[in-house]
């Protein structure tokens, strides 16, 4: 990210740094699986894999000065806004050196310097939140915009629609961008929403808004430039539907019993990491080596997480009611 944007020249340094970015989000929630798995990550956790373009491809676009709201599902969000793998992941194992100072865990994550705005256990909850964003920014002139994520689910509550409403009714800079991967939970979209197209529902309410390939990172990152543009130029609140797959269970709690098995491995043939990966080696801009180091530079960099992780100090139990009520103040005499 940056303080401006503009539209990438597409040279090769620009391209390699899109795939470390994705990769990162990937390594990062592999082995987050592997620590759930050995009890060392504790809680509720829903991974992001399979939609690692969005993340990457949305916040390549955004400015250091927009604000970026998220949902429960957000590793992917916060690593590509640039909040550092050691604070994301202390944040995941509940210490106090974590990004929320381990108050939040894996649906949680924080960072208000980096204009990140959480993280929301709510299935819609961030939507009224970067209308908030975004009303103050218009009301005080001030040159930014809020991008909130959601997935399809969160297309059915009441939030959205009232923001959506609201949004455009008052022309606000608000980025709306919806993870569509199909499945709210356990349900699939086809069955909790009767007309499927979400980006064409969205237009209904007068705002630009289109479908975009959510697995080419390229592809969202076009997408989200145009719309940035649009939103900056007073074009009033836009909406993005990102066409994506998530390839893990909705939860590490999640059986993944509603889905075929087909259907998934169909996914997956469009892995937005590795398929990317495969055009740059077919534009000679990827060698095995270079590979390679990416991948081993990635892992030193998760190890190094973890051993900080682990040896962070807990919460002191003094701290514990500290955020939680509002200071007491002395009664005027």
């Amino acid at each position: 990210m940056s303080t401006t944007r503009t539209r990438p020249d597409r040279q090769a340094a620009h391209r390699l740094a899109l795939l470390e970015s994705m990769l990162r989000v990937r390594r990062f929630e592999e082995r987050c699986v592997e620590l759930y798995s050995a009890a060392r990550i504790r809680g509720f956790m829903h991974l992001y894999i399979g939609e690692e373009a969005v993340a990457v491809g949305v916040n390549e676009a955004l400015t250091d000065d927009d604000a970026v709201v998220s949902t429960y599902r957000e590793h992917g969000h916060a690593l590509a806004r640039g909040v550092p793998t050691e604070a994301i992941m202390a944040e995941m194992f509940g210490k106090a050196t974590g990004c929320s100072h381990g108050r939040g865990g894996s649906m949680h994550l924080f960072d208000a310097g980096r204009r990140f705005y959480g993280g929301n256990a709510i299935v819609g909850g961030g939507l009224p939140l970067a209308a908030g964003l975004a009303l103050a920014d218009r009301m005080t002139g001030r040159a930014r915009i809020t991008c909130c994520f959601f997935g399809d689910g969160a297309f059915a509550e009441g939030e959205f629609h009232e923001t959506a409403n609201l949004a455009a009714l008052w022309g606000l800079p608000l980025l709306l961008v919806c993870e569509n991967n199909l499945y709210a939970m356990g349900t699939a979209l086809a069955r909790h929403q009767a007309q499927t197209d979400l980006a064409l529902r969205a237009a209904g309410y007068g705002m630009a808004s289109w479908a975009v390939d959510g697995m080419d990172v390229l592809a969202v990152e076009d997408a989200t430039l145009r719309a940035a543009e649009g939103v900056r130029g007073g074009g009033g609140p836009h909406f993005l539907e990102m066409r994506t797959y998530r390839f893990r269970a909705h939860s590490m709690y999640d059986s993944d019993r509603y889905r075929d098995k087909a259907e998934i491995e169909h996914w997956k043939e469009r892995d937005p990491v590795e398929g990317f990966a495969r055009r740059l080696r077919e534009a000679k801009e990827l060698s095995d080596r270079a590979r390679t180091d990416l991948e081993d530079r990635l892992t030193a960099e998760i190890d190094a997480a973890v051993e900080a992780a682990e040896q962070a100090p807990e919460e002191s139990v003094e701290d514990l009611l500290k955020y939680v009520t509002s200071p007491v103040e002395a009664s005027p005499p």
